[in-house]
């Protein structure tokens, strides 16, 4: 089953004003950010219809009417209920089973946000007289500081996707070997343009113009760019161009990056990859194991080497400047360990 089969099926089971936000709110996100929120007003009605709505048989019932009817104490329960509740799910065989979920501060946030983009959409529509959600305040979420790849450690994860034959053997060395090409072009092409692992799986052949160097993605949102490649990145790109058009047995025919059953990367599938590729070169740091920190590292080095800021959001796709600051504050940890090893308590400097 498609992921836009399961949104679809997901959708039939929630009130028609809800699938008009998702398809109307979501247009252009990917078809897993529909299905996240979806999920999310899911859990809200379920909660509404366990807890103020009981007269409510089915969640398909729910109307802006009962939206209306929300109160602020309805929120803040929902937002203390998320902490720890239990859900049900069918299983392959009919069965039901329960589950007990979790959320800390930002999944909370995360649900919220979802339930409060519905509450605007209902308000802007005329649908309901007022949005509540306005008086919500959100959980306070202390960030962790993600770091990116040392250049050591972009070396070393280099050097095991180009000669993986001196670190593997038998089955993983055949499998590696069929797919070594694809591995250079797709991680290159992540550390060299920044690109969101999702940009770059959804990549067509057609995408990619090597008469102007470049190739175009779709950002979140919607919106088209191009993408313009340095040189290393295009130079394994026509090589693994070369492969694709000649491979045998693709499903999908206009996918770029294909999966050892021929079809489209899927981003699971990068981060699986990704991570074989950091435990063999023994880089065990959970977040420098993920796509997301390929894509941190080229931000960090582009700043590193004096790349206006402006410049750097624009090549990240970021259409809001305080996105990419975050970035500018893991070079600046760089330059403050550089400054600090370098000082001498005893104060003998140069005069």
């Amino acid at each position: 089953m498609s992921q836009y089969t399961k949104l679809h099926n997901f959708l039939s089971e929630l009130p028609d004003f809800v699938f008009e936000y998702i398809e109307l709110a979501y247009k252009g996100e990917s078809v897993n950010t529909q299905l996240g929120y979806s999920i999310d007003i899911k859990v809200f009605l379920s909660y509404l219809r366990q807890f103020k709505f009981r007269d409510v048989q089915s969640l398909e019932e729910f109307t802006p009417e009962h939206m209306e009817q929300v109160t602020l104490r309805d929120l803040t329960g929902f937002q203390a209920y998320l902490r720890e509740y239990e859900s049900e799910f069918t299983m392959p065989d009919g069965s039901v089973q329960k589950r007990v979920r979790r959320n800390g501060a930002k999944g909370i946030n995360r649900k919220m946000s979802g339930v409060r983009g519905l509450f605007l959409y209902l308000y802007k529509n005329d649908m309901i007289s007022h949005n509540i959600t306005d008086k919500v305040d959100f959980e306070k979420v202390h960030h962790k500081m993600k770091r990116a790849l040392s250049s050591q450690e972009t070396v070393r994860l280099l050097d095991c996707i180009y000669n993986g034959d001196k670190y593997l053997e038998g089955r993983d060395l055949v499998e590696y070997e069929k797919h070594k090409q694809r591995d250079i072009a797709l991680f290159t092409a992540y550390l060299g343009t920044g690109c969101r692992v999702s940009e770059l799986v959804n990549l067509d052949i057609h995408d990619v113009d090597f008469d102007t160097s470049s190739f175009i993605v779709t950002r979140k949102g919607g919106d088209e760019q191009e993408i313009f490649m340095p040189v290393q990145v295009e130079n394994e790109l026509f090589t693994y161009m070369k492969q694709r058009l000649e491979m045998k047995n693709v499903k999908d025919k206009k996918a770029l990056f294909i999966s050892r059953v021929g079809k489209r990367m899927s981003a699971q599938s990068v981060e699986k990859t990704l991570k074989k590729y950091c435990s063999i070169v023994n880089i065990h740091d959970p977040d420098k194991c993920k796509p997301h920190a390929l894509r941190r590292t080229f931000a960090c080095n582009m700043i590193a080497d004096g790349v206006d800021i402006k410049m750097v959001a624009e090549l990240m796709g970021h259409k809001n400047i305080e996105v990419t600051h975050k970035y500018y504050t893991e070079f600046a940890a760089r330059e403050r360990k550089r400054v600090m090893r370098a000082f001498d308590i005893e104060g003998h400097r140069e005069d």
